[in-house]
């Protein structure tokens, strides 16, 4: 039997994260969370998620220095990270998400379903990446 993908959800708001998680959840992920960037980093250390969901505007630290740092980390750079935002476009904050190497950029207010395929693509392609590498070895 296949493990379930852990799925870190990373929001300040509680409500939101509630919601995000219970519909993870139903759709058969283990899902960890994090209410601060500092929290982020531990969790995805600690835990090693198959996918990061990150919101940009957290109390601590933004969600693109997390993810700058998770990216600069050998045990954590392998995560695709899924930066939820409500920023324009153009912010110098989803610029640097970018750059630190975000996988996706989804927009605020988010539907479940939009999530829910990018979570399904991401998954995809590292199930890929793990097939290839496992190829190489043999």
């Amino acid at each position: 039997m296949a493990r379930k993908k852990k799925i870190l959800v990373v929001e300040d708001n509680s409500d939101i994260r509630q919601l995000m998680m219970h519909f993870l959840e139903r759709a058969g992920y283990d899902v960890l969370e994090a209410a601060t960037g500092g929290a982020a980093v531990e969790q995805a250390k600690a835990n090693i998620p198959d996918v990061i969901t990150m919101d940009l505007g957290l109390p601590d630290i933004t969600g693109a220095e997390v993810t700058a740092r998770l990216k600069a980390d050998p045990s954590t750079k392998h995560i695709p990270v899924i930066v939820i935002t409500a920023y324009y476009r153009e912010a110098p904050i989803v610029e640097s998400a970018v750059a630190a190497g975000a996988s996706e950029i989804l927009w605020k207010p988010i539907s479940l379903r939009t999530l829910e395929h990018a979570l399904r693509g991401l998954l995809t392609v590292a199930r890929s990446d793990e097939t290839l590498e496992q190829q190489e070895v043999q």
